[in-house]
């Protein structure tokens, strides 16, 4: 991928440069403007239909992504994520990602996914990818978007790590994890909710800010009818 990061570490977005026949994938609704481009929606699941829908359920996805191609030489494509914050490449091929729910933004033709559905347990408490997570697969670059800034954080066998469900926003398909009440009165007395406890060998990404706080933080201030 032939990209440039325009903007600051809040507000960012990614500028494209294609040729002719050349063609990338985005978040669906992440096109800010664009230039000798095709655009047309696929399915966001190499698992059909029915993965679609149950990852648009359970995590609150849209069922579709978008393919760009690019039909002139010197094509230009921006795409902008949703939320205010980083934007990240990440590698994959000898690595490769689980994705949170909201975190992918654009990958080059030569990555592919897989829609991949957690266990009963994960998906019962919700957060991380919901029912269905996204794993990549193949290889090449893939692009991240998050709610503030993007620390790595590195799990190793005898240091597992403990992360806020609404922190997380991708770790190696290899690590162990499950999702937890955090401790305290049914989990929710010391304000962290749900978490994500990893162990094994690998990294996790995670993002400075959380999302639902903010909102929460917000709330109080809105009008509410009677």
């Amino acid at each position: 991928m032939n990209y440039q990061i325009l903007g600051d570490n809040d507000c960012p977005l990614v500028e494209f440069r294609m040729n002719s026949g050349e063609s990338l994938m985005i978040e669906r609704g992440s096109m800010a403007y664009m230039s000798g481009i095709d655009l047309q929606g696929k399915l966001n699941s190499k698992g059909g239909l029915l993965g679609a829908i149950g990852r648009s359920i359970a995590g609150g996805e849209s069922m579709f992504i978008t393919q760009a191609n690019a039909v002139q030489d010197g094509a230009v494509l921006g795409i902008a994520p949703a939320i205010p914050g980083e934007i990240s490449k990440l590698t994959v091929g000898e690595r490769q990602y689980r994705l949170n729910t909201g975190a992918f933004l654009a990958c080059a033709p030569s990555v592919t996914y897989n829609i991949v559905m957690q266990k009963l347990s994960h998906a019962f408490f919700g957060g991380t990818g919901g029912l269905f997570v996204m794993e990549t697969a193949g290889s090449g670059d893939i692009l991240i978007n998050s709610f503030g800034s993007l620390i790595t954080l590195d799990v190793t066998y005898d240091n597992p790590i403990t992360v806020d469900n609404e922190q997380v926003v991708a770790w190696d398909a290899g690590l162990d994890y499950r999702i937890e009440i955090a401790s305290g009165m049914f989990g929710f007395t010391t304000g962290e909710g749900l978490v994500n406890r990893f162990s094994g060998n690998g990294q996790v990404i995670v993002q400075t800010r959380n999302l639902h706080s903010l909102a929460d933080a917000l709330s109080r201030y809105i009008p509410k009818g009677n």
